[in-house]
């Protein structure tokens, strides 16, 4: 088994301590003790690079800068490194979307992948112009993510369905290569459409069983799609020379956080 480790942008801001930030965090809620400058930004992703990470995730949100902006800026500070943006399908249209990655790919081959982020908190989308609930979300994303994937197949595409509505849409220069998709959500309503077009399925570092029994249901999804998805765990790590050391941090960041933050 091949593993890839991935890096993660503070673009909402940095600290030592646990910094606020998550769907649903109100915007300016979220910023840490050191700005996110592209500077700052900058010597993150080339340490990446240099450590032999593969890419970094960005974020999105909004408590945090945008994704697809900053991973333009920061390209150019790179040579290898890949940049994994998160995005909401539903916010821009299926057509802008597959042409900003695109020309991403083209100026940056093999340097773009797609986390597709569907929505966390309602009141966040809401911000955004978006009132649909969670499994209407998913069914709009299905349909988004059909187009995107015919756009960089090279068609031209007509599309009307419940949510998304497309006349004769197509790209001058489809991406080389094609962008990976990747993918999260735990409900009923995420495994089909996650089985159908994701690339790499992801889900949070959550107990051993629970993660099994989440991969087991959207590989045996993806099976009946004729379709062998990877899949990717994201994980906040304390690394010190002793158990004891880490464990001590951990007790660090805790203790900093009020009653109400934890509650």
């Amino acid at each position: 088994m091949t593993v890839s480790l991935h890096w993660f942008l503070p673009t909402y801001g940095d600290s030592r301590l646990i910094v606020g930030g998550g769907h649903g965090t109100p915007a300016g809620a979220a910023g840490g003790d050191r700005e996110a400058s592209i500077d700052y930004l900058a010597s993150i992703v080339r340490s990446a690079e240099r450590f032999g990470f593969t890419g970094a995730l960005i974020p999105t949100g909004a408590w945090c800068e945008d994704a697809f902006i900053t991973a333009a800026l920061l390209a150019r500070e790179t040579t290898s490194l890949a940049f994994l943006v998160a995005f909401r399908p539903g916010l821009v249209s299926p057509t802008l979307s597959a042409q900003m990655a695109a020309t991403f790919a083209r100026h940056a081959p093999g340097r773009i992948l797609l986390n597709v982020v569907v929505g966390g908190e309602a009141h966040e989308q809401r911000a955004f112009g978006d009132h649909l609930d969670k499994d209407a979300r998913y069914a709009r994303c299905d349909e988004f993510l059909d187009v995107v994937r015919r756009l960089w197949a090279g068609e031209t595409v007509t599309h009307k369905g419940e949510y998304i509505d497309v006349e004769e849409a197509s790209l001058a220069l489809p991406p080389t290569p094609v962008p990976p998709l990747y993918f999260g959500g735990s409900s009923q309503a995420a495994g089909p459409v996650a089985a159908r077009h994701s690339d790499v399925y992801l889900t949070w570092g959550e107990p051993p069983a629970a993660v099994r029994e989440k991969i087991e249901w959207i590989r045996a999804l993806g099976e009946e799609q004729g379709r062998k998805l990877r899949f990717g765990i994201r994980l906040h790590t304390i690394s010190r020379d002793t158990s004891e050391e880490a464990w001590a941090q951990a007790d660090r960041l805790v203790a900093a956080l009020d009653e109400e933050t934890v509650a």
